[in-house]
């Protein structure tokens, strides 16, 4: 088995067991290598401990279901792997900044702009660019756009272990359909990083994204609460200057690394092609 495939198997399963048994020695029989060997190969082809990819990837999960859903907070950290209650609120006080209540708060995703007091609404900076034409490497996804970070996962793995990265420029998801307007579980998407080479390598797939003028929005915060920039880029950008969006899907440009990036501090370019 090639080590692409262990570490895939691996990040699969942290993300389909997120309140199971993510001990170091339970992945490493996921992988089918030594305790200690893996240990080191996970470390070196992800840059980060077992410990820290499954601390991220549980409270990424439950930062979504906090804005989405209306779950008892208890219930939400439970099925994120946290059954003590008070030890899930110190874990995602200490990496979003504040405690999960005040963070589903923050977040909501129930009121439309319409609906939501003027304070409420947060405005990140919008400007109008020209972009080039992107070639995407990566990997489709089916189901909630919030799901799709195990898609990313999967892609930054390959990327790493085939020693692409100098190839690629920045991770972008593309969303192809309206989430207010589709079953969740038929959503589209496609999770990858701009390609910079030659031919797309075996085992990805790719997406072209046309260039031209394109509305952008950098957007300041966690991945769970990105609709929320997209409510004010249609909702209250695009209705004042009199765009036009084109018959394209908007895409998201990651800026930062949430690897090693607070959530609080993560940048994310919303492109919004215009006709």
């Amino acid at each position: 088995m090639r080590y692409e495939d262990r570490l895939l198997r691996v990040l699969t399963y942290i993300h389909d067991n997120p309140d199971g048994n993510l001990s170091l020695d339970r992945l490493a029989d996921v992988a089918a290598m030594s305790r200690f060997h893996w240990h080191r190969v996970f470390h070196a082809m992800t840059g980060e401990t077992r410990a820290q990819v499954v601390r991220r990837m549980r409270l990424h999960r439950a930062a979504g279901r906090l804005v989405r859903e209306k779950t008892a907070v208890d219930v939400i950290a439970q099925g994120c792997g946290y059954p003590n209650p008070r030890s899930f609120a110190q874990a995602f006080r200490a990496s979003y900044g504040m405690t999960p209540n005040a963070f589903r708060q923050k977040g909501r995703l129930d009121a439309s702009v319409l609906l939501q007091r003027k304070g409420d609404i947060t405005m990140h900076p919008v400007e109008i660019r020209n972009h080039d034409t992107r070639r995407v490497i990566g990997l489709p996804h089916k189901g909630a756009y919030m799901e799709i970070g195990e898609k990313f996962e999967a892609v930054a793995a390959m990327i790493a272990a085939r020693n692409l990265w100098g190839q690629c420029g920045p991770m972008i998801g593309v969303y192809f359909d309206d989430p207010d307007a589709v079953d969740e579980k038929a959503l589209r998407s496609f999770a990858g990083a701009e390609w910079r080479g030659g031919e797309v390598p075996d085992g990805f797939e790719s997406v072209d994204i046309s260039g031209g003028r394109t509305a952008v929005m950098t957007y300041k915060g966690p991945y769970a609460t990105l609709k929320s920039g997209y409510d004010a880029l249609y909702g209250v950008w695009l209705p004042k200057p009199g765009e036009i969006p084109a018959d394209a899907p908007c895409y998201e440009v990651n800026l930062n690394d949430p690897r090693d990036t607070t959530p609080e501090e993560l940048l994310t370019d919303l492109c919004m092609p215009l006709a």
